[in-house]
């Protein structure tokens, strides 16, 4: 399996070399969407990975859309467009050089390279140095689909940043026209390629070698660019609380807390769902749990209908995914720090030291969690549906560090209190995160902790500490992570 795995002395990993993924296709096809979530992936797989957009870059230079001179993106340009847009390719492949020279390892160049003219000149410079070059295809001939990605992604680009989103649309669909006069699809087979039709309805492989290139095939078969919301929550409390062994049912108050937790999701979700004109009753809720009984029982009132709950019931399924377990905390089970401290002073300093990578004895580190949890994080991508998962600290602190982009050693120091809703967004320019606290009854610490369940319940702090931002109820704006 993969997960944040182990740095080597070249900063290299699998063999692989240095590797330039190029992006090709039309505007609106996908291209930056795709880029995102394979730098995601890779990082999370501990490559040395980003992604350089030419767009990203030419904003940066020349600013916004408002600011380009009118032909920039038309088919006739004036002798000084042309120069200006040369000036902006030069800097943009000088970014590139350079990540490679600090030691990167992989390299998504989001661009349109929309000429075979164009990206066999741009393939050819990196080939010379011995760099890996795949070409990565984006297709799409589903207007719904087009339409889609222009209203729900360039709308938000910051090219379009306070501009009337009817005008937006236009002026984008507009710029597209002008791309397909000189479009060429890859049809050359000089250099590796990938070829994704209308978002992952298809893939086409043309010479793709290696077990680091094929991970990343592997991965954009997985993928797609569905809007869909991802709910994290605690499950309840249990009878037995502070015990891994145990393995009890809800306590009252953790039944209460289901519930609870129940009328919030569905409030919440509804009225995010209606904002984007979508009839919540017409789309699925997913839930995953654990198989352990705290979890899977957390998620039993959202199978049930009341005379409260709004009507018609919502669609759900629920299904239990065993690797979704806490961490096993072996002889450390029930204690808390200070006890660890004076029964197993040694091994807590080496905790302390790395908190991530370190294995307590007869247990799980942070690491062997993100290494069982691996297939989980590909259904996650996968998953189409609004989705609900209700877990434990341990197993969400990983989840959630992969979709927001957190380096592996910051995980044990995400703070997940039992109360809280976490909310995340993935877009094509970031992912959004915001959290909710909706309980307060028992099994909720003041701090958010309970010092008697250790992995479950005790974050150590590591230098660089994020979290969601807690808001009061279930109207908070989202922030950007």
């Amino acid at each position: 399996m993969v997960a944040p795995l182990y740095t080597t002395a070249s900063g290299l990993l699998f063999h692989a070399g240095k590797i330039l993924v190029c992006t090709v296709g039309l505007p609106a096809r996908g291209k930056t969407h795709v880029s995102r979530a394979l730098e995601r992936y890779l990082r999370w797989t501990g490559v040395k990975t980003t992604v350089i957009s030419l767009g990203d870059y030419r904003r940066k230079v020349l600013g916004g859309a408002h600011q380009l001179p009118p032909d920039y993106f038309t088919l006739e340009k004036s002798p000084e467009t042309i120069k200006l847009r040369e000036k902006v390719l030069q800097g943009c492949e000088q970014q590139i050089w350079d990540f490679f020279n600090a030691g990167g390892q992989v390299v998504i160049y989001d661009a349109n390279n929309g000429t075979r003219e164009r990206r066999n000149a741009v393939a050819e410079k990196f080939d010379k140095a011995g760099i890996h070059v795949i070409m990565l295809e984006s297709l799409c001939d589903n207007e719904e689909i087009i339409m889609a990605n222009i209203r729900s992604v360039k709308i938000s680009s910051p090219d379009y940043r306070g501009w009337d989103p009817e005008k937006a649309v236009s002026d984008y669909y507009n710029r597209i026209k002008d791309h397909e006069i000189h479009y060429e699809p890859v049809e050359e087979t000089t250099w590796p390629f990938i070829r994704i039709i209308n978002v992952g309805e298809k893939i086409m492989v043309n010479r793709i070698q290696g077990y680091l290139q094929s991970r990343i095939v592997f991965f954009l078969m997985n993928i797609h660019n569905r809007f869909r919301t991802i709910y994290f929550a605690r499950s309840g409390q249990s009878l037995i609380e502070h015990s891994y062994k145990a393995d009890s049912d809800l306590s009252p108050a953790g039944w209460e807390y289901a519930e609870k937790l129940k009328e919030f999701v569905l409030e919440r979700r509804a009225k995010s769902l209606e904002q984007r004109g979508i009839n919540p009753s017409e789309r699925r809720l997913v839930i995953w749990t654990s198989a352990r009984r705290r979890s899977h029982h957390t998620a039993w009132p959202f199978l049930t209908h009341s005379a409260s709950d709004p009507s018609p019931p919502a669609k759900v399924k629920v299904i239990e995914r065993p690797q979704m377990s806490e961490i096993n905390p072996g002889v450390w089970d029930g204690l808390s720090p200070e006890q660890v401290r004076k029964y197993y002073p040694d091994e807590w300093e080496r905790f302390v030291n790395d908190p991530y990578a370190y294995r307590a004895p007869r247990a799980e580190s942070y690491h062997d969690l993100c290494v069982r949890l691996e297939p989980t994080l590909i259904e996650l991508e996968r998953e189409r549906e609004d989705l609900l998962i209700i877990g434990h600290a341990s197993v969400i602190r990983c989840i959630l560090a992969y979709l927001i982009g957190l380096p592996a050693s910051e995980i044990p120091a995400i703070e997940v209190a039992r109360g809280d809703l976490i909310e995340v967004v993935p877009t094509s320019y970031g992912v959004y995160s915001q959290a909710h606290h909706f309980w307060d009854g028992p099994g909720r610490a003041a701090s958010g902790k309970d010092e008697h369940n250790f992995y479950e319940n005790y974050a150590e702090d590591t230098q660089g500490k994020r979290r969601p931002e807690t808001q009061p109820g279930a109207d908070a704006a989202p922030v950007a992570v």
